[in-house]
């Protein structure tokens, strides 16, 4: 028997709890994992919001899946590309 999807919303509710709580953390390892719960629940909204029709929650989770996906980067050096990786010239030119 298939889940009720409406259910969906509470998992989606405690998810994004939880990733405010680690994105607030003073450790850079907790809230880069914060952001990556954030596009969990970015996820889980997204699936709820299509089986209602709330087009405009599907819209809005695509913005903040770019935020988190920004968050990411921003709290990952080793993620981050480097102005001098960038500056260097290709090898062998």
């Amino acid at each position: 028997m298939l889940m009720n999807i409406d259910l969906l919303q509470w998992p989606a509710m405690a998810v994004t709890i939880t990733a405010a709580w680690l994105v607030g953390a003073q450790s850079r390892r907790k809230r880069t994992f914060g952001f990556w719960v954030f596009l969990l629940s970015n996820l889980l909204w997204s699936v709820w919001g299509w089986s209602q029709g709330a087009y405009a929650l599907l819209i809005l989770q695509l913005f903040l899946a770019g935020t988190n996906i920004r968050g990411i980067f921003k709290n990952d050096p080793e993620l981050k590309v480097t102005k001098a990786a960038i500056d260097e010239p290709a090898s062998g030119s």
